[in-house]
């Protein structure tokens, strides 16, 4: 295997990690701006107060857009593990 089917791999590797987790971390960080919104417009200091929130928001977005995110994972560790024969040589 070549350095440049090597770096092939990897940058797809990245790329799928990346297309799974940037959902939920963009949800979380819109939950966590606007509970950091209210709290300061209504001056409670509560730090426990951004958890649920997010953990709610994760947990149902995980629930509408999980199947994709397996289906991503899936179809790109079907599509290395067929070629499992070009990286043995």
């Amino acid at each position: 295997m070549s350095q440049g089917e090597i770096l092939m791999v990897a940058r797809d590797t990245l790329w799928i990690i990346i297309k799974a987790a940037l959902p939920l971390l963009l949800i979380s960080l819109v939950v966590g701006l606007i509970v950091s919104l209210f709290q300061t417009l209504t001056s409670i200091q509560e730090q426990t107060l951004t958890f649920v929130p997010k953990l709610l928001a994760i947990f149902i977005s995980l629930m509408l857009i999980g199947g994709w995110i397996a289906n991503s994972i899936g179809e790109y560790v079907v599509n290395l593990w067929s070629n499992f024969s070009m990286y043995i040589r």
